[in-house]
């Protein structure tokens, strides 16, 4: 498969404020791709569309928003139609994390999680990839995780969205295959990122080697020239993720539980 061309195209960019969703913009940007940042700080991403601009010249539009509420996905969609743009990539990045005892994390937290991680990033690919289609000419990378591919105790909630962004990206690449419209689940480790102080504990890692932003997104434009489904950052990383095709998944989920338990309930 050919290297895709990202000069002149026009990229979405969820999550970009910050880690791998602000390398994400930033490395489109490098490749002439204009982008727009969405997140929920204005302040920050306004800061970060002029450095865009004034660094590489081209187009960054600041959209702030907060996609885990319902219609935020829509809204922000019209928002990108209101400005007159035509959308060539979109970046689902956008996701959240919860780490703990299941029936100690609060509830409605984990809602917000579900519909930031899952359907929000359903919704806005609804409303964007048809264009795409017509045209055909796309790019949707949706970020999962290493989570996805294995039960994982005290993070229950985090590992089945991302679970459901691995099968819904399979899937929609195995629809949109020939039709000029490439999709891929990127599925970095532990990353360098504020993911695990917004959860509240690096215990969440499991111990492993945490990667950078910029490595993890540059496995993203290696898979999409390549034309995969899915990619995995890092070689340990895949070594892990192959777990599930030698131990019985019962097997898996005891280990999972026995590496990534809070160390107060040890």
């Amino acid at each position: 498969m050919n290297k895709y061309a990202y000069r002149n195209k026009l990229a979405v960019v969820t999550g970009a404020s910050s880690g791998i969703g602000k390398a994400y913009a930033k490395e489109l940007a490098a490749r002439g791709c204009h982008v727009v940042l969405a997140a929920r700080s204005k302040d920050k991403l306004d800061a970060m569309a002029r450095e865009i601009n004034r660094q590489y010249g081209v187009r960054a539009y600041a959209l702030a928003c907060d996609l885990s509420k319902a219609n935020a996905p829509r809204q922000l969609a019209e928002q990108i139609s209101e400005l007159g743009l035509s959308v060539d990539i979109l970046i689902n990045n956008a996701g959240v994390g919860t780490y703990g005892r299941f029936e100690e994390i609060d509830p409605e937290r984990e809602q917000e999680e579900i519909m930031l991680n899952t359907a929000a990033l359903v919704d806005l690919t609804h409303r964007l990839l048809p264009d795409m289609l017509r045209r055909e000419d796309g790019v949707i990378v949706n970020v999962a995780s290493m989570a996805a591919f294995m039960p994982c105790a005290y993070s229950t909630v985090y590992g089945a969205t991302k679970a459901f962004v691995l099968s819904f990206s399979e899937a929609l690449w195995a629809e949109t295959r020939g039709r000029g419209v490439r999709v891929l689940a990127l599925c970095p480790g532990a990353t360098e990122t504020g993911f695990f102080d917004a959860v509240g504990s690096e215990e969440m890692g499991a111990g492993q080697k945490l990667s950078t932003p910029e490595k993890v997104v540059q496995a993203g434009f290696r898979g999409i020239d390549q034309g995969r489904s899915y990619i995995i950052d890092g070689r340990n990383n895949y070594l892990m993720a192959q777990m599930i095709r030698f131990f019985s998944r019962r097997r898996v989920a005891l280990i999972m539980e026995r590496m990534s338990k809070p160390k107060r309930h040890g």
